[in-house]
């Protein structure tokens, strides 16, 4: 549409499952959630059963030490659901989406964004950038599932600096001229999604003319759109895209399928969307090792206002840094902790979780503070990514929920 030839957003084909479905077994969580906390998949295994389901189309980062034999298994339930018409081509444009949950209800765009305008390599400045730093040893068994993938199920989230709210909203207010899709709750206490589709020429310009505006206003070097969520799957659809242009001649580059990733729009300024912090829990170890680990902080004991809290089974250590090595304290944290590359390190959401994982693991977990999503354009902008895992926008139950599929081959 000529309306987008500018722009780094692309309306799309998407692909939902055919009405005699059922919605519900079918949208499933992101998999780069409940990493410690199998249970919860194994929760939603019971629930979906035989049914088609997203679930089957994804690897579960808990189980990505299984891929060798899982994706041929997803690779070929990706055809036969489009073989046998299970997934319909419901879409051509994009879909207006309001998430409710705890938070609140969020608005978002389901659309897709040129690779071409992004990039992971800290020295670019392109319109779409990621908010932390990139891990690259975590794209290759990413690839392995999108490499000879029919589909893309995807739970980026991209955000927009869009205080005037003239992108994603005014479609809102005019939801009930939009082709309804699906409105339906979600497994394991995700709330609820309903979807329209966003397909007539005049709505899909004014969202274009939106985001024109938006770039227009950019400093030089600014920041269009920034990673929310998802960070190392749309690094992986970048790392792809790039491996399957080195086999196209030229003149097939600017339309194929696999140049473009799904992604969910959301306005920064969308009250729903809460920064939440990401907290550590490190297994198989002690407190007295992880303040060791930490002692170049200068760790100090502060009931009041602490920077971090060392949950252990006999109690809590609520800590003050004293001597700080980044802006942010999850900044010093990971700082320090990346010195031992032998830790068995993971990223939970939700004290809750810590807490629970701490109470029955041999684990010392750190809760770590939220931060300010104001600062956040400014600070990516000004200092390049975050440290990995600042934030997380809401619990683990309120991520994105692959409910859209998009084709990546031609």
């Amino acid at each position: 549409m000529k309306a987008f030839e500018n722009l780094c957003v692309k309306p799309g084909i998407f692909y939902l499952p055919r009405k005699s479905e059922s919605m519900e077994a079918w949208a499933v969580v992101a998999c780069d959630q409940y990493t410690a906390q199998k249970d919860k998949w194994e929760e939603a295994d019971r629930i979906v059963k035989d049914q088609p389901s997203a679930l089957r189309l994804i690897i579960p980062e808990c189980y990505l030490d299984e891929s060798d034999q899982r994706v041929p298994q997803i690779q070929q339930e990706m055809e036969n659901y489009l073989n046998t018409g299970i997934l319909e081509d419901a879409v051509h444009g994009m879909v207006l989406l309001c998430r409710t949950t705890q938070s609140g209800s969020r608005l978002g765009l389901v659309t897709t964004i040129d690779l071409e305008h992004y990039s992971f390599d800290k020295e670019a400045a392109p319109l779409i950038r990621p908010t932390e730093g990139t891990i690259l040893s975590r794209i290759p068994p990413r690839q392995k599932v999108r490499r000879g993938a029919a589909l893309e199920l995807a739970h980026v989230m991209l955000l927009c600096d869009d205080p005037g709210r003239t992108v994603i909203e005014p479609v809102y207010e005019k939801r009930h001229a939009l082709r309804p899709l699906y409105d339906i709750d979600l497994m394991l206490e995700g709330g609820h999604a309903a979807g329209w589709a966003i397909e007539d020429e005049d709505t899909l310009k004014q969202i274009a003319q939106a985001l024109a505006a938006l770039q227009e206003k950019l400093p030089e070097k600014g920041i269009l759109l920034a990673v929310g969520d998802g960070n190392h799957s749309l690094a992986t659809a970048k790392a792809h895209w790039m491996e399957v242009k080195k086999t196209l001649p030229e003149s097939e580059w600017e339309n194929h399928p696999a140049r473009f990733a799904t992604v969910e729009l959301n306005n920064i300024y969308d009250e729903a969307l809460i920064f939440e912090p990401i907290h550590r829990v490190i297994f198989d170890s002690t407190a007295q090792r992880i303040r060791d680990l930490l002692k170049e902080a200068d760790l100090s004991l502060e009931m009041n206002n602490p920077d971090l809290v060392l949950v252990t089974a006999s109690g809590d250590l609520p800590l003050k840094i004293g001597h700080p090595l980044h802006t942010l304290p999850v900044g010093t944290v990971q700082t320090l902790l990346d010195q031992d590359d032998t830790l068995n390190l993971d990223y939970v959401h939700g004290e809750d979780a810590v807490r629970e994982i701490v109470e029955n693991e041999n684990a010392v977990g750190i809760l770590l503070p939220a931060m300010d999503k104001a600062l956040l354009f400014p600070a990516v902008e000004k200092g390049g990514p975050l440290p990995r895992k600042t934030f997380s926008m809401g619990e683990a139950n309120e991520k994105r929920y692959y409910i859209e599929a998009r084709k990546i081959v031609r």
